[in-house]
Parts: C-alpha cells; structure tokens; sequence
C-alpha cells in the first residue's frame, strides 16, 4: 500500500469510514478523529469540533507532516499525534483515534500494565494490534505528547491514551479502522471477564501473530 493519490477518493473514504464508526456507536458527540496520508506527503484530517457522524469531504483539513495548516478548516486539535504516527512510520497511510467506550474504560483503570494494558486474549488481537502501550495523561491537544507519541510510535502501531481513548495507525484506512474495533472489542472482553481466571494466548503465540509494519 502506498500513500493515498486520488485526494477526491481519500476524502471520500475517510467520511465514508468516519460515518460507519459514528453509526455502529464507536465514537460519539463530536469526539474522535480521523486521517490519511496523500501522495504529496501531506495528510487529510477530521477537523476540530466535528462529528464523524455528519462530516462532509469538503470539511477536512490539511496539515503538512508536523501539523503545520495548510488549508481547509482548524484541523482536530489531535493533528500533533497524526503527524507524530506518520513520521514514527513511513509505512503508515492512516490514523483513526476514538474515544470508544470499552477502550476508554480501560484506560481509566489504575490496575494494568502501562507497558502491555490489554492481554492478546484472541489471535486476531494479537495480529491487528499487538502490545499496546499506555501513554500517561494529557490534556486532549497538549502538545507536549508529542515526543512521547513519535517515540512510542516507532515500535507499536496502535497505543492507549490514559483517561481518553486508542490511536491506531495502518497502511491504510481499511486496516486501521479493522484494529481500533479488535481493540475496543478486546477491551469489552477484557472488563466483560475481570473476576474471572483467564486463558490469553501465550507470549510465543502472540508473539507469531504479532503485527508487522507498518
């Protein structure tokens, strides 16, 4: 997969992907973001204070590779993490973060692993995410994330953010889009079974499963 060349198309896929996140409950209010890297290296983004359920493709922001506004509306105030992901991981050509209910709960729990917050307790969590980081707290637009995302970012294709919500990247919308829902159904299974003796896959079978780039 490369970058996205056709911008009518990208747009068109990017409110076509926000809208079936927004009706399927994923994302609500005006929260939630979404982006695609086009051929010229510049990025298509959601933009600031929009819903993913009513977003039109000529809403969408453009922002060079470190969130300078190029053109279009106030890109989402998250734009730094897009652009961070995207230089983090050249084979990367979306970004799709939510604030989805399961994955958000886990990231407000005081007992997980910073490192590792989910267990890869189905193969298909362990081929569409992986280890999943937990980034401690931000205020939602604090730049000074930024480092921290880039960083993370280089190792691991999707993160949690504390008190907020995931981020994942893929090598395209498609893929992306697959990932944050296996992670927020893994979330779901996660508090659905707390209390309860669990049989997750073992670190050798996660680990043959693990994602690769991008």
């Amino acid at each position: 997969m490369t970058a996205y060349a056709d911008e009518s198309a990208a747009r068109l896929l990017i409110v076509r992907t926000a809208r079936s996140l927004f009706t399927r409950g994923l994302t609500h209010g005006s929260t939630g973001n979404l982006s695609v890297r086009l051929t010229d290296g510049s990025l298509l983004l959601t933009p600031t204070g929009s819903s993913l359920g009513t977003v039109q493709e000529a809403d969408l922001s453009r922002t060079d590779l470190h969130g300078k506004h190029l053109d279009g509306p106030r890109p989402t105030k998250e734009a730094f993490l897009h652009a961070a992901f995207y230089r983090a991981r050249p084979g990367a050509h979306a970004v799709v973060h939510l604030h989805s209910t399961h994955a958000a709960a886990v990231s407000c729990l005081a007992s997980v692993d910073p490192a590792n917050v989910l267990p890869p307790l189905t193969a298909y969590y362990a081929m569409r995410v992986g280890a999943l980081p937990l980034l401690p707290y931000h205020a939602p637009g604090d730049g000074s994330l930024e480092p921290l995302a880039e960083r993370t970012a280089r190792t691991h294709r999707a993160v949690l953010l504390a008190n907020h919500g995931p981020v994942v990247a893929g090598a395209s919308m498609e893929q992306a889009a697959d990932a944050i829902e296996e992670l927020e159904e893994t979330a779901k299974l996660h508090l659905l079974l707390r209390g309860h003796g669990t049989r997750p896959l073992t670190p050798e079978q996660a680990a043959a499963l693990a994602p690769t780039s991008p």
